[in-house]
């Protein structure tokens, strides 16, 4: 592109991220640095009442955590700080000041009661504002001060319509009878979305816009206001608008933040890597090939064009997203796996925090056996847990039938007499005194001590794991659960 690209993340630190900022943070993202543009990050923090630290916080963290970088803003600073709103009050009561001298805004002292008055005594459809106060004289004015009401700072929207080339769905035509006069303060001077977004925009020199679909109905007083600010010297240019798809739920519902799936910190703790989280989300909406769901984000931003953004409402489901995450996770290296799933380990308790040198050992040659059977992190504690606990706390997740006891007493025999212990030996000793010698299928036969080695149903490789657990606790846990 001519001019360069730049983008911005803005969320609002209001709750919990959600699943479809990440996805509207990914395409600013992979669009910026396919064009090798800018990304400015700063916080939307205007809603004091519901803006906490604690959500601030949290969206650091999951930026953080799924690579998700940027040029300029939080943390990073630059020429056109503060990055915070909150912090920047006198560029925006600036702004007002100029648009009001210029009479592209008004006062308006109406309450939400009398407008709703007067909608219904006119029997008008319209909703919003109907304009009354657009050319108050001096003595309506006089006479709504002498009340002492306080005025919100309208935007006088112009006549005629406003046209758009939507970077994802093409021209859309919006005529501004239908879109009223709104305002951009509150009564107590507090600045409002409405002005702030555009304001922002304007100074960080943004030029491309991709946001949620929810948010298009709000484009033509944007762009209307970006023509004042384009007027006044404040913005140099109207940004590019493209309007990305919904996400949607179960149900054919949007995506809501009251649904599980929605909260985008959760799969972290569910053992998602981010690179898996990442490459679902950049299918909602977008695909690198029509036969092909898994990729890197190297590749993603090799590849993104918005112009192949899909506009059509595309639909969360989780199992898919396990499948890629699954998929992502098998293309890392172990040693990668490992250092990724130790948190989770050290959480659970399998190893201590620090590693002792024995669980170090022990972890580097119990990992392949799990690498590629686990399909999230938070799966290699379970799966492993048995070869580090203490053999006064381990403990099986089913008691055993008295067939099943007969089947472990018969490997135990078989196996006390070995004089190599070795995953090859135990595999033979087992073969032939359980499938050959009592006539069992392999899974009945493997089941019962299975459970008596791990305490699961479902466990790494047997054979290997009792190698690696060793001679004395193996037949020691045979023993006990033929015994109980």
């Amino acid at each position: 592109m001519s001019t360069p690209v730049r983008v911005r993340f803005c969320p609002s630190p209001t709750g919990s991220p959600h699943v479809g900022l990440v996805r509207t943070a990914l395409f600013n993202w992979a669009f910026a640095r396919h064009h090798g543009g800018q990304i400015v990050f700063r916080m939307e923090d205007t809603d004091k009442e519901r803006s906490t630290r604690e959500s601030y916080d949290a969206i650091l963290e999951l930026w953080r955590w799924l690579g998700l970088d940027w040029d300029e803003g939080i943390e990073v600073g630059g020429p056109h700080g503060p990055y915070l709103q909150s912090e920047r009050g006198d560029i925006y009561r600036d702004v007002l000041d100029r648009l009001h001298e210029s009479s592209y805004t008004y006062d308006c002292y109406c309450t939400t009661e009398e407008v709703d008055a007067r909608r219904k005594a006119s029997g008008s459809k319209m909703q919003g504002y109907d304009g009354f106060c657009r050319e108050l004289s001096e003595e309506q004015r006089a006479a709504f001060e002498a009340e002492d009401r306080k005025p919100v700072v309208r935007f006088r929207m112009p006549d005629g319509s406003i046209t758009w080339d939507d970077l994802v769905r093409g021209d859309i035509t919006f005529d501004t009878v239908n879109v009223p006069d709104f305002a951009l303060s509150r009564a107590n001077g507090d600045p409002l979305y409405t002005l702030v977004n555009p304001v922002d925009d304007a100074l960080m020199e943004v030029t491309h816009v991709l946001r949620g679909e929810d948010l298009l109905s709000s484009t033509p007083r944007q762009l209307a206001l970006f023509d004042a600010l384009v007027d006044l010297g404040i913005a140099t240019a109207v940004p590019a608008y493209g309007h990305l798809p919904y996400v949607m739920g179960q149900g054919n519902k949007k995506l809501s933040k009251r649904d599980p799936e929605a909260h985008a910190l959760a799969y972290r703790e569910q053992g998602f890597v981010p690179e898996g989280l990442l490459n679902y989300l950049a299918l909602l909406g977008w695909s690198i090939a029509p036969d092909r769901d898994v990729f890197s984000m190297a590749e993603m931003i090799e590849a993104f064009d918005i112009k192949d953004v899909n506009p059509n409402p595309a639909r969360f489901d989780l199992k898919k997203a396990e499948a890629i995450n699954t998929s992502q996770l098998r293309l890392l290296p172990l040693d990668e796996i490992t250092h990724r799933a130790l948190p989770f380990l050290k959480a659970a308790g399998v190893v201590g925090d620090p590693v002792s040198d024995a669980d170090a050992q022990l972890l580097e040659l119990a990992m392949p056996l799990v690498g590629e059977r686990i399909n999230k992190l938070t799966e290699a504690a379970p799966m492993l847990g048995f070869l580090f606990v203490d053999e006064a706390d381990f403990a099986r997740e089913e008691e055993l039938d008295d067939a099943a006891k007969d089947v472990v007493k018969a490997a135990h025999d078989a196996l006390a007499g070995l004089d190599t212990w070795s995953t090859a030996a135990i595999d033979e000793a087992l073969r032939a005194s359980l499938i050959e010698g009592l006539g069992l299928k392999p899974r009945v036969a493997f089941g019962p001590v299975r459970i008596a080695i791990s305490g699961r149903k479902v466990s790494p490789p047997l054979f290997e794991s009792m190698e690696l657990l060793g001679r004395e606790r193996s037949l020691t846990r045979l023993h006990d659960a033929m015994s109980d």
